[in-house]
C-alpha cells in the first residue's frame, strides 16, 4: 500500500454496519474529537472488540513491521505477528510467469539487491507506470525462480539505518508462501491470521496480460480465504480492480484513496473525470458502498495538515463513510519525525522518534476503525491506551 509523497483498522465490517450516524456532506470541516471518540466506542461491544473479535481501532502492520525490518519479507511479517498486530498487509505484483509476489512496487531496484547481480544487468530498463517514467528492474521481467535468487533490502536506508542490518537476509516472498505461512501460524496460535492484500497497478498489468484479480481469487479459493467471513481484506487504489474482485470472491474489499486532487489511474485510462475529492463526497461514498465494504484514505483526508505541517480541523469523512456502512482503514502512521505532523515532532533530528503516541491518540479520536502503521508495537500500545485496556 501507499502512494507516498515522501519516504516518509481494527474493527471491520460489523463495526461500521451497526453505526447509525448520519453524514453531512463530506470532507467539510467540523466535528469535535470528543464526539468522534464517543462514536468510536459505540461501535464495539463495550470492550473494544468489533467484527469477529478484531479490536477497535485495529492495528494493521504496514508491509509488516517495516519500521524495524525490510518491508514485505517474512522477517517483517513474522515480527508483526509476534508483536500482536491485528492484520498484516501484502502488496501484490506479478512475475513474468504469472506468479504473485509481495513487493510495494514492481520496480525492485530499491527493495532488492538486483543491481548486484551481473546476469540481470541487461534487464535494467525504463518504463512508464501509471503515467510515471521509471528506470530500474521490474518484477514482470523476471520469473519467480529468478526473483528467488535475489535478496530483500531496506527501501529507505537514510531514514532507517538500523534496518540495513537485515539487508540480504530474506527472499522476496510469493503470495502463496504467505498464505501457507498464515495457515501454519493460524493453526499454531489457534486463531486466524488476518491479511490485508493490495493489487498494485492493476490496469497497467492487465494491459501486459498479467491481470492480478483472477490469480489472486484462485489462490484465495485454494486456501479457503474467498468467503465473506474470511480473515482478509482486499484493497486497491483502482476501484475497477475491487469491482472485478467483487465478482470473483466474497471477502471484504476496501477502496484506497490518495490525495484529494488525485485520480485513480483506472479513471485516467477510462476518461472518468472524478477525483478523490469527488469520491469522498456522500454520492461518491454511496457509489463505493455498492461494491466495497470500506475505504482506506490517506490520513490527510481525515485531518488535513495546515501550511505549517501541523494538523488542522477534522473533516466529516469518518462520519459520512460510517453512515454508508463503510469501515475506514487510513494510512500510514510512522514514528519518525519526518513522517509525523509538525505538532507531534520532537527535536531537530528528522529520523528520531517524535510524539507518536500523541499523534495516534488524535487519529483514534476521529472514530476510525483501524490504522496502518510501520510500528505496530507503538500502535498497539496507543490503541490499548485509547480503549483503556490496562
Amino acid at each position: 500500500m501507499g502512494q507516498e509523497q515522501q519516504p516518509g483498522r481494527r474493527t471491520v465490517l460489523g463495526a461500521a454496519a451497526v453505526l447509525g450516524a448520519a453524514g453531512t456532506g463530506a470532507v467539510a470541516l467540523g466535528g469535535g474529537t470528543a464526539q468522534a471518540a464517543d462514536r468510536s466506542r459505540t461501535r464495539t461491544d463495550g470492550r473494544g472488540r468489533g467484527h469477529r473479535g478484531l479490536p477497535t481501532p485495529a492495528v494493521i502492520a504496514h508491509r509488516g513491521t517495516s519500521g524495524y525490518r525490510p518491508e514485505h519479507t517474512f522477517g517483517s511479517y513474522q515480527l508483526a505477528l509476534d508483536m500482536g498486530a491485528d492484520v498484516i498487509e501484502q502488496d501484490l505484483v506479478p512475475t513474468k510467469d504469472g506468479h504473485l509476489v509481495c513487493r510495494h512496487e514492481n520496480d525492485i531496484t530499491a527493495t532488492t539487491d538486483v543491481a548486484d547481480h551481473p546476469q540481470f544487468a541487461s534487464r535494467k530498463t525504463t518504463k512508464t507506470v501509471d503515467g510515471r517514467k521509471i528506470t530500474g528492474w521490474f518484477t514482470e521481467d523476471f520469473t519467480l525462480k529468478e526473483l528467488k535468487t535475489l535478496r530483500a533490502k531496506e527501501r529507505i536506508p537514510q531514514q532507517r539505518q538500523h534496518n540495513t542490518l537485515y539487508n540480504g537476509r530474506w527472499e522476496v516472498p510469493s503470495f502463496e508462501e504467505v498464505l501457507r505461512w498464515a495457515e501454519k501460524e493460524g493453526r499454531r496460535r489457534g486463531r486466524p491470521v488476518w491479511l490485508h492484500v493490495e493489487t498494485k497497478h492493476p490496469t497497467y498489468f492487465r494491459k501486459l496480460g498479467l491481470g492480478l484479480e483472477k490469480p489472486l481469487a484462485k489462490l484465495l479459493r485454494r486456501y479457503g480465504r474467498h468467503k465473506a467471513h474470511s480473515p482478509n481484506f482486499l484493497q486497491s487504489f483502482e476501484p475497477s480492480s475491487i469491482q472485478k474482485l467483487s465478482e470473483l470472491v466474497d471477502c471484504p474489499r476496501v477502496v484506497l484513496l490518495s490525495g484529494p486532487t488525485s485520480r485513480p489511474w483506472d479513471f485516467v485510462e477510462a476518461g472518468d473525470p472524478r477525483t478523490v475529492a469527488d469520491l469522498v463526497q456522500p454520492e461518491g461514498l454511496k457509489w463505493i458502498a455498492g461494491f466495497a465494504q470500506g475505504i482506506g484514505p490517506t490520513l490527510d483526508l481525515i485531518i488535513p495538515r495546515k501550511e505549517d505541517g501541523s494538523l488542522g480541523e477534522e473533516t466529516t469523512l469518518v462520519r459520512d463513510a460510517h453512515a454508508r456502512k463503510l469501515v475506514l482503514h487510513p494510512y500510514t502512521m510512522r514514528n519518525e519525525n519526518t513522517f509525523l505532523p509538525a505538532d507531534f515532532r520532537v527535536g531537530d533530528d528528522p529520523n528520531a522518534y517524535g510524539d507518536a503516541f500523541g499523534a495516534f491518540k488524535r487519529w483514534f479520536e476521529t472514530g476510525i476503525d483501524g490504522i496502518f502503521s510501520d510500528n505496530c508495537d507503538t500502535a498497539l500500545l496507543a490503541a490499548a491506551d485509547f480503549r483503556g485496556d490496562h
